[in-house]
């Protein structure tokens, strides 16, 4: 797909993931419209890229249904014409499920599912007047496995990926692409901002940068896959332990020991960073 004169709408865009993958698609050529709650952080963002591409900014919230109708209004008011939707904003909250608060267990399901869900069906109309049109969402490997202290976030992300594949048979003879990226832990403040809240098996799996995944997300946009894992043996493996449960169960122990001790150097990597870095 050519990206140049191209919109792309971007969730979760001022930082992360979001801000990698607005990145690359300025470098393509594309226009951006950029969104998240923080209008400071989408405005810093949008500084660093208006040089090389038409950027603008819109701050909501996307559990917000109204919100996101306005969205789409102002994208076309803006660029006339809307081609490539990422659904990419994401909420965490770690913990045992009796421990969390049922607030941010409903969050949890408003923005990684609702959200682009109702994203999806409002991008729809558009696509379909262009005759065209892509939809990405950006999953996890957490939806495929359990994952201790993360039960509704890998709900979430496991009904959005299964919503992806659902939605592309229903638009099979479109030429509205859907596809979802499902990365396991990335280097961003999403996780490494609270080592020790992450169960000790998100550690067993490589790390990924965000610019790997952003280039993923650039790439699927094009090709004819309906999903890319990241790392590719990271998928492989969870595949494998969702079609047999007793074999993760078996691994279990070997990939938690494995976390536990990536986790106990990543820590001491960051208290190492800290300390040349004093405070004041």
């Amino acid at each position: 797909m050519i990206f140049n004169n191209k919109t792309v709408i971007i969730t979760g865009g001022s930082e992360g993931v979001g801000a990698a993958t607005a990145r690359m698609f300025a470098e393509a050529g594309a226009n951006l419209m950029l969104v998240a709650r923080n209008k400071k952080n989408l405005d810093t963002i949008a500084e660093e890229l208006r040089s090389k591409a038409k950027v603008e900014v819109f701050a909501m919230d996307v559990s917000d249904a109204a919100a996101c109708g306005d969205l789409f209004k102002k994208t076309v008011f803006e660029f006339g014409r809307i081609d490539v939707l990422i659904n990419n904003a994401g909420f965490h909250s770690r913990g045992l499920v009796e421990d969390i608060d049922i607030s941010d267990l409903g969050k949890m399901i408003d923005v990684n599912l609702k959200a682009p869900i109702v994203l999806s069906r409002l991008a729809l109309p558009y696509f379909r007047e262009a005759d065209g049109g892509v939809i990405i969402n950006v999953g996890s490997l957490a939806g495929r496995v359990p994952i201790p202290g993360s039960a509704g976030y890998a709900a979430s992300k496991a009904g959005l990926r299964s919503f992806t594949y659902a939605l592309g048979t229903e638009l099979a003879n479109s030429n509205i692409k859907l596809a979802v990226v499902s990365p396991g832990p990335i280097d961003t403040g999403f996780i490494m901002a609270d080592i020790d809240a992450n169960s000790d098996l998100t550690f067993s799996q490589p790390i990924s940068m965000a610019d790997e995944v952003a280039q993923a997300i650039l790439d699927i946009c094009s090709n004819q896959f309906r999903e890319q894992s990241i790392p590719r043996f990271s998928g492989f493996l969870t595949t494998f332990i969702y079609l047999f449960p007793r074999f993760g169960e078996f691994v279990r122990p070997l990939l938690e020991r494995k976390g536990a001790k990536v986790k106990a150097k990543l820590k001491a990597e960051q208290k190492r960073r800290e300390s040349n870095f004093p405070n004041g």
